[in-house]
């Protein structure tokens, strides 16, 4: 987890828990089937099977072993139960100032995104903002082994097994090289945490340099966040309080409704800076 949340493991609390509980669909070498060393060289086999290449399969998966602390951070989750005041008195004033420069440092970049994608600078700092302190925490767990960890758990095995493969396609894709790849405890990887889900389908190379760098390129986080968002429906030039058509979006970045608002109230307090 890094120092701010876990965006996905806050949205985890807003699961029900049927879907939390519900049984994964076994692979040739069941999950938790307590020999990992037999049940990655299986997933290795599946990969190859679904296209990525040897070379990616080998540069990712080399020496991956499961990691006890992933395990351990992913069953002793508490339920969030910080109000909106409470969470986003702790998180929005700290990062109120750095925000308003940021706006101003990228305002042509943030500029261009809205042109491109109808997506407010001030939302998008926000997010950024609260996920990683504008990219300072963005976490230093192994992505791929901890996607593989959680792929062989079996609380949600297909979930993180999809995730997995997705984190080798970026490494197909020359996005990024393994040793690159870090972030939070569940996976979530980038200066706005993505899932390798989310950055196969929503990551963008908005400084033109060929390629999808979410770690280190500001304009490809900030446009593939508002791709991102896009994507979920952004309603071009509307607002985004809670009620509004936007707030749902944002509802579909985090499910948690105190993040989404903690997220709406930082972006309207950006808005008012001078």
């Amino acid at each position: 987890m890094t120092p701010t949340i876990s965006r996905l493991a806050l949205a985890a609390f807003t699961l029900t828990a049927s879907i939390l509980s519900a049984e994964p669909t076994l692979a040739a070498v069941a999950c938790g089937s307590g020999n990992f060393d037999a049940w990655l060289s299986d997933f290795k086999t599946d990969a190859a099977a679904k296209g990525i290449s040897q070379q990616a399969i080998t540069a990712g998966l080399a020496g991956v072993t499961l990691d006890q602390t992933v395990l351990n951070r992913d069953r002793s989750q508490k339920v969030f139960s910080q109000s909106f005041e409470e969470f986003s008195g702790r998180m929005v004033p700290p990062r109120l100032q750095r925000g308003s420069n940021m706006m101003k440092q990228y305002g042509s970049v943030l500029s261009r995104i809205e042109q491109t994608y109808g997506v407010q600078g001030e939302v998008l700092v926000a997010i950024w903002g609260l996920e990683t302190d504008f990219g300072v925490n963005t976490g230093k767990f192994p992505t791929i082994r901890s996607l593989a960890t959680l792929a062989y758990d079996c609380r949600r095995a297909e979930q993180f097994r999809g995730e997995l493969m997705d984190a080798l396609r970026i490494v197909q894709r020359g996005d990024l090289a393994p040793n690159e790849m870090r972030g939070a405890w569940a996976g979530e990887i980038g200066q706005t945490q993505f899932m390798p889900s989310s950055w196969m389908k929503y990551a963008v190379d908005f400084d033109g340099n060929g390629k999808r760098d979410l770690l280190h390129s500001a304009p490809d986080v900030l446009a593939s966040t508002a791709n991102y968002l896009a994507g979920y429906g952004w309603q071009r030039g509307k607002d985004w309080e809670p009620g509004s058509a936007n707030f749902a979006v944002l509802q579909q970045w985090n499910k948690s409704e105190v993040y989404a608002k903690t997220v709406a109230y930082f972006a309207t307090q950006l808005a008012r800076a001078p």
